[in-house]
């Protein structure tokens, strides 16, 4: 299988002071990751990487493992997920183990379950794509978006659209930033997770939410308990 899954999870944070272990409805935001990851059963193994003491034995109490500790190089502000993830894959490397594919998965995204990685894995492998990722539909359509101008009156982005019904206009949909499947050999040439040739599953808008401030963190435990519920 050869599979890895990198959950990126530093100790740096500062809108959320140590969000990535805050809990969430009773548990460390980031276990909600972790479980996922090893439910699915489609990984060799399931990794965090952090430069925390604290976010590496709560990782490793649920299940993950915490091989090395992330570089001060790749633990600041400036520090793309490419570059966690290129650091990772070599430090493996190093110790002569090596994965054909790898799945990044965020620490705050509590939506993500099996089933989502599952899905998203097996569109992965059947179309042979270099990355795939869940998205979500923009509700209203982008096509008649409206800006407002510096002497404070509306327009649209698309005036051509004006007239338009919203049910004739193509949907739009935006990353749900929760996790990324990936083939290492193309991450390698298009450095980045979001490549020409990559893929998309949609997920519905119970599913995400970002996470960016305490308003949106009880949004997104709103969410998930309307969902648990749903399904009881």
């Amino acid at each position: 299988m050869k599979n890895l899954a990198i959950i990126p999870a530093r100790g740096g944070s500062k809108r959320i002071p140590g969000k990535n272990i805050k809990h969430f409805l009773g548990k460390p935001i980031i276990a909600y990751s972790i479980e996922a990851a090893l439910s699915c059963g489609l990984f060799d193994e399931v990794m965090v990487s952090t430069d925390s003491d604290e976010i590496a034995e709560v990782a490793k109490k649920y299940g993950a493992k915490v091989p090395f500790f992330r570089s001060n190089k790749n633990a600041d502000d400036f520090a793309t997920t490419v570059d966690v993830l290129f650091e990772v894959l070599e430090k493996y490397e190093e110790q002569g183990m090596s994965f054909k594919t790898g799945c990044c998965v965020y620490p705050t995204a509590p939506f993500i379950n099996g089933d989502t990685l599952t899905k998203a894995y097996q569109h992965f492998t059947e179309n042979n794509f270099d990355s795939v990722f869940p998205v979500l539909r923009f509700e209203a359509p982008i096509q008649r978006a409206l800006k407002l101008g510096k002497d404070n009156r509306v327009s649209m982005f698309y005036p051509e659209h004006q007239k338009s019904r919203s049910q004739d206009l193509e949907p739009a949909f935006h990353d749900a930033g929760q996790f990324y499947w990936f083939r290492i050999d193309q991450l390698y040439v298009n450095k980045k997770l979001w490549a020409p040739n990559s893929g998309m599953i949609e997920i519905s808008s119970m599913e995400g939410q970002d996470i960016d401030n305490l308003k949106d963190w009880k949004l997104a435990e709103i969410k998930y308990n309307l969902l648990k519920d749903n399904k009881h």
